[in-house]
């Protein structure tokens, strides 16, 4: 990105205290330890850390500019620009920068397969286009921001991944992005601790359509009940894709292996083709079916978008399936959710020959409902076939409750920690079996695949 310190000050309403206002700035960063020379610094004021003691040292590290919201600090070097809130400038910037950008940007959005939807939507639409994506899971109104600087007359679509844990959060980074397509997953139960009820969530995610225009098109899970239940009722072009005989894509004889899925997708044009993902579970040919959709709506016929999807790989924690010392494990503790967990649990039970092992540890933020989710979840994973389940942490204590309430022999095994668990590991685990390793992003559950090597 290149824009002059003048021109970063009228996108933001800022005041230009120090330096050149020609000054230009090349890149944007909000952590200090990632200024590049050029960039602008933006100093987050966060609940532990106020980044404006970092000015110094992005200045140090050759940053052009500075924002401030504490204009009464010395500045001394570069340009400094007073703002009233950093966080609010960061994203009328980004605003300013994303409405130069003339090619279609994607916005995915739901409560549990947002990366995979959009790594999956990248792919497909990568096979008739240059594609920008969010890296990671940069989807917060932070990281939004930061991703849409990215954005550069190079690339001719954008694929970007909108998160969102409170309210009103979608519509402040839908103004940033201002997608022109948006994809809505699945309406669960992530962050319900904030959003109080699943009918919240729902308002809050299709408040990715606020910058929608006349050509802008809504892309649906039919096999949401909440999102299916919107047929007909919404003020924009929707395209459904799922299984039911309704959806506009959807997935016909589907083959879900231990390793891989297959189905066979009948789009509303052309010749109905077959796709082999190198992945397994629904949840994956759900995703591969939005890709589909949103790739042909831009053009990319399903042939060619369904080639490149044969080519996906999954990403870190996340579905990742690997052999060690004979053990299959199943790493997917990049994060969990009562939906997510029952995915993954949907996955573990396809192997066949050992035990089938379920370590889950605690899901965070679901509120009041925590203790019933946990219950419910333990009692899904014993009905499912899960032959052995390790729980991790004080919640997760009632996923064994449930499980036992199923009468299905489960043996269960409750542990505080990632060390009491992989110590009952040590123990469970021999070749041929099948370990999941699944819980929410705080309760670290990848230093538990970390280790598995050591113990099996």
């Amino acid at each position: 990105m290149r824009m002059t310190a003048e021109e970063i000050a009228r996108a933001c309403g800022g005041k230009i205290l120090l330096g050149r206002p020609e000054t230009e700035v090349t890149s944007v960063a909000a952590d200090s330890r990632e200024v590049k020379p050029g960039a602008l610094f933006v100093p987050i004021v966060g609940e532990k850390t106020d980044a404006h003691d970092y000015i110094g040292r992005a200045f140090g590290a050759g940053a052009a500019a500075t924002l401030t919201q504490e204009p009464g600090r010395d500045g001394k070097n570069g340009v400094w620009i007073a703002v009233e809130d950093t966080r609010d400038a960061l994203q009328s910037i980004a605003a300013a920068w994303r409405a130069g950008f003339s090619g279609p940007v994607v916005g995915i959005t739901g409560s549990v397969g947002k990366t995979t939807t959009k790594e999956m939507t990248a792919l497909a639409l990568s096979a008739g286009r240059k594609v920008m994506k969010t890296e990671g899971n940069q989807n917060s109104q932070i990281g939004l921001p930061l991703t849409m600087f990215r954005l550069s007359p190079e690339y001719e679509a954008a694929v970007v991944e909108m998160g969102m844990s409170e309210f009103g959060e979608m519509g402040r980074i839908a103004r940033v992005a201002a997608p022109d397509y948006a994809v809505v997953t699945n309406i669960g139960f992530s962050h319900i601790g904030n959003l109080k009820t699943q009918d919240n969530i729902l308002k809050e995610k299709l408040h990715i359509t606020d910058r929608f225009h006349e050509g802008s098109v809504l892309f649906l899970n039919g096999d949401d009940p909440m999102l299916a239940a919107l047929r007909g009722r919404l003020p924009f072009q929707v395209v459904y894709y799922g299984t039911r005989p309704w959806c506009d894509f959807r997935a016909e004889n589907v083959r879900i292996g231990p390793e891989s899925s297959a189905f066979r997708y009948v789009a509303p044009s052309g010749e109905p083709g077959e796709l082999r993902l190198p992945v397994p579970g629904m949840h994956c040919v759900l995703d591969a079916l939005a890709g589909l959709a949103v790739a042909a709506q831009l053009g990319v016929p399903p042939a060619r978008a369904a080639k490149a999807l044969e080519g996906y790989r999954t990403l870190a924690m996340r579905m990742q399936i690997r052999k060690v010392n004979g053990v299959t494990v199943i790493d997917d503790s990049y994060n969990s959710s009562p939906d997510a967990a029952k995915s993954s649990i949907g996955v573990l039970c396809g192997f066949r020959g050992g035990k089938r092992v379920a370590v889950l540890a605690d899901m965070l933020e679901l509120g009041d409902l925590s203790r019933q989710a946990h219950f419910d979840l333990g009692r899904f994973a014993a009905e499912a076939g899960v032959g052995v389940l390790v729980t991790v942490g004080k919640e997760a204590a009632a996923i064994a409750e449930g499980a036992r309430s199923a009468g299905r022999g489960v043996d269960c095994c409750v542990c505080a920690d990632n060390a009491q668990a992989l110590g009952a590991l040590k123990d469970i685990l021999a070749p041929g079996d099948a370990v999941l390793v699944k819980g929410s992003r705080g309760m670290k559950t990848d230093e538990i695949v970390r280790k598995i090597p050591q113990i099996c």
